[in-house]
């Protein structure tokens, strides 16, 4: 093509992608000799040649849970714009091979989302040479780069809202220990709590997984309590949907009888039918911040270890209110 155009090689790749440096004139001559040898562009041979892909791997778990697929979309957008294209990557539990796949040179560079405190990944990857980031988790050791939500400062301003309602009986159902999100927030709620002279009895503090089943499960045996808490607080949206669930199959009134604070607000918690309190994490302020530490170590700049926090609101709906002056179960018809 280079010849048919009368120009280098160099000059083909510029003109093919708009880059400055070539002529309109020379630009048509260029898609004039591709439309008569009807050149097909190639990513592979691209890659190849410019030793990029123009890939960005993004890492979840499961998209089952709402929360993601709304991460996934601002990280697209912010990418978009650097001339990456985003690809999901499954990040099955317990699997050695992810480290591997992610670093034969098919992507370049990482975002993870739902990687553990532990997780040895973020290191295989820095070995490999392969730059990422982690978005909306910490590691314990934290030598990855990571952007995340304040986790303690957006549980402690649920704290003072449950305080000054005037709550003194208040369960919990926070995520795994060995996420940054389940153990951080459970940590802020305890040390928020604290400051009103407020703590959680050990019995009315469970830990499950971040699903609608088992917040559901998990509130039932904790609305079974006598005397049943007057608030449950959640580690997200989702556990915080099955905690309304459970309440409602109890014949219980939301927040008549018992209030349910979430963290994230997704969308559908901001949906009329559900109106959930909550505790907000702007997506697209931390997409951004994410994007900008994978995009300033694609251009070779090292910031291993460094940390971002994003600043919640906490988003007052319709799921809160004082503590109820009775703390029996309301009889239920047949």
């Amino acid at each position: 093509m280079a010849k048919l155009a009368g120009v280098s090689q160099p000059t083909v790749s510029r003109a093919l992608r708009n880059l400055p440096g070539t002529s309109p004139e020379t630009r048509e001559r260029v898609r004039a000799a591709a439309r008569e040898l009807a050149y097909i562009p190639s990513d592979r041979g691209r890659a190849l040649s410019l030793q990029r892909t123009h890939r960005i791997a993004v890492v979840v778990e499961e998209l089952t849970n709402p929360y993601y697929p709304e991460l996934v979309e601002p990280l697209r957008r912010e990418l978009s714009p650097h001339g990456y294209q985003v690809v999901l990557v499954s990040d099955a539990p317990k699997s050695d091979r992810l480290a591997a796949t992610l670093a034969d040179g098919s992507y370049d560079g990482v975002i993870l989302t739902t990687t553990t405190r532990r997780s040895t990944l973020p290191s295989e990857l820095t070995e490999a040479q392969v730059p990422h980031v982690l978005v909306n988790r910490v590691l314990d050791s934290p030598d990855s780069p990571s952007c995340a939500a304040d986790n303690h400062g957006g549980a402690a301003l649920v704290a003072r809202l449950l305080a000054d309602l005037g709550h003194v009986r208040i369960a919990t159902i926070q995520g795994p220990a060995n996420t940054s999100t389940g153990m951080q927030r459970a940590q802020g709620l305890r040390a928020g709590l604290a400051r009103h002279d407020l703590r959680i009895p050990r019995n009315l503090f469970v830990r499950a997984p971040f699903t609608h089943e088992a917040g559901t499960d998990a509130a039932l045996r904790l609305l079974s309590i006598s005397p049943r808490p007057t608030a449950v607080v959640c580690g997200n949206d989702v556990l915080a949907f099955g905690a309304m669930s459970a309440a409602k199959s109890l014949g219980l009134d939301i927040p008549g009888d018992v209030t349910v604070i979430g963290f994230d607000d997704i969308p559908l918690a901001g949906w009329p039918i559900v109106g959930l309190t909550t505790v907000r994490c702007d997506l697209s302020q931390l997409a951004h911040r994410s994007v900008k530490l994978l995009a300033e170590q694609l251009e070779g700049a090292p910031i291993r270890g460094q940390l971002q926090l994003v600043e919640p609101v906490l988003v007052e709906r319709a799921t809160h209110g004082p503590p109820a002056d009775s703390n029996t179960l309301p009889a239920r018809s047949n």
